[in-house]
């Protein structure tokens, strides 16, 4: 299993919003980033997901689960686009924060503190241990 990291706008898609879809989950549509779309590329059913708050919060909020492979994006025409459905596990009990996570040492080389603008991230194993910890689950 590996584990990623992607990041929404809250006042465009919040993590409420992914919770009301339910166990079919939503397509994570609209990314058109090459790097953000390769790791979407890369992943497998039952990879798990950290759901980040970007830019109001700026905080890691709940788990998500791959429920669908990589398949060609439906809000474009272009092929170069595609993503995967992914859908809400469970919330964290406390989020964790952009600013926590920098302060934390053992997250310095975290992919959230060094590239903060990718919106679809690789977490590692230990990174993933951190910030569960650090969000009570």
């Amino acid at each position: 299993m590996a584990y990623w990291l992607f990041k929404s706008e809250p006042d465009a898609w919040g993590w409420d919003d992914q919770v009301a879809k339910g166990d079919a989950g939503e397509e994570w549509d609209g990314v058109r980033n090459y790097q953000a779309r390769n790791n979407m590329r890369a992943m497998k059913i039952g990879d798990l997901g950290f759901f980040y708050h970007s830019n109001v919060g700026k905080e890691v909020v709940g788990i998500v689960e791959v429920c669908r492979l990589s398949a060609p994006d439906s809000t474009t025409d272009d092929p170069r686009w595609d993503c995967v459905h992914i859908r809400a596990v469970k919330p964290l009990k406390h989020p964790v924060t952009l600013e926590q996570a920098k302060r934390d040492p053992r997250l310095a080389e975290m992919a959230l503190v060094k590239n903060t603008r990718l919106s679809v991230q690789p977490v590692t194993e230990s990174e993933w241990k951190v910030i569960c910890e650090l969000g009570g689950v």
